[in-house]
């Protein structure tokens, strides 16, 4: 059975053997004193040619001479003093990583398939609950010396670190707010706490996200809280039905009102102009009966004929001074000829 080497032996090949297969090659090949020199010189040159190392699009190089940092080197090719001289670390300093805190997943899918870890979830809150929440926190490299060489191992203190966050927040807040409204407020928190506790371990990290993904009390009540939470969404729906209808209702209330009383004051203007219209005529009856009375009463008493009986032909008789008769005809409307020829009989009998 063929191995990954290609020789078809069931054992890896001795690399002394192959050392020397190659320097008895060289050996039949070129003189005897040649010999040491040449190989020498190729090994040297394999030794530098592995200095030759390449910095991806996402990493930055780290270099060290001795154990000791010298400098950092950006996406490229590169080289450097071979080992054991100097190493160089690439860590990737864009990319954003996650971290599963309360759950794992085990199958990406889809479906993805998760698995709980309880005793990373189990929580207790301000009020005495118990309260299982699991979160991701995403978080990238700001820093790759003190990430490579601050803590052991940076991915276990970010675990550790932000359970012991969450929890310290999740403690100070009850369980009504981190099954309901309170969420946002969590992950703010604990998103702040973490990176608190972070730089002060120096571990290079910065967190970009804290995100709940699941906030449930623990099995056995959890039909109770839901019927909470179903509660607290009723209420919310109707303080938005409510406020919908007020601001329906109330600019329409406020149009209506603003209606009446512009009508309200085109009326009031309306009547103070017709009472100024009436005194205004009166004083000019006034001023005109002040100069003829009897002619002034005379014509209100036929206007006022006319006013109440409009549709009558009316016919006044007056006698003068001397036995003549003075025939008022109708002023309203024109006369017809039986009213006239009536007024006329009537002129001559008198």
């Amino acid at each position: 059975m063929a191995n990954d080497f290609g020789n078809g032996s069931a054992h890896p090949p001795d690399p002394n053997r192959i050392i020397q297969e190659a320097f008895d090659s060289i050996s039949q090949r070129f003189p005897s004193g040649v010999v040491g020199p040449l190989a020498l010189l190729v090994v040297v040159a394999l030794w530098m040619a592995g200095g030759l190392y390449q910095v991806g699009p996402s990493e930055v190089g780290v270099v060290m001479r001795f154990g000791a940092v010298t400098h950092t080197t950006p996406p490229g090719l590169h080289w450097h003093l071979p080992w054991p001289i100097e190493r160089v670390y690439k860590p990737a300093v864009t990319r954003v990583f996650k971290e599963e805190i309360g759950f794992r997943t085990f199958a990406i899918g889809p479906p993805a398939r998760y698995r709980d870890v309880t005793e990373e979830a189990r929580m207790l809150t301000a009020d005495g609950n118990i309260v299982e929440l699991d979160f991701i926190v995403q978080y990238r490299i700001k820093d790759p010396i003190d990430f490579l060489f601050k803590v052991l191992d940076p991915q276990e203190t970010l675990r550790d670190s932000a359970e012991s966050a969450m929890r310290e927040v999740v403690g100070s807040t009850t369980i009504d707010d981190a099954l309901t409204e309170g969420r946002l407020e969590i992950q703010t928190r604990a998103q702040a706490q973490l990176q608190e506790i972070l730089d002060s371990y120096q571990t290079g990290l910065q967190v970009t996200t804290v995100k709940l993904q699941d906030v449930t009390p623990p099995g056995p009540v959890q039909d109770a809280f839901k019927d909470v939470i179903n509660a607290e969404q009723d209420r919310e729906r109707v303080i938005n039905e409510s406020e919908g209808f007020a601001n329906d209702i109330i600019p329409k209330a406020r149009g209506t009102a603003a209606r009446l009383v512009n009508e309200a004051e085109g009326y009031a203007a309306a009547v103070v102009k017709d009472a100024e219209g009436a005194a205004k005529r009166f004083e000019l009856v006034h001023a005109a009966y002040a100069k003829a009375p009897e002619v002034t009463r005379q014509r209100m008493y036929i206007e006022a004929l006319e006013e109440v009986l409009p549709e009558i032909n009316k016919i006044i008789i007056q006698g003068g001074a001397a036995g003549d008769v003075v025939p008022l005809l109708d002023l309203g409307s024109a006369m017809t000829g039986t009213g006239a020829a009536a007024a006329a009989a009537t002129e001559q009998t008198k």
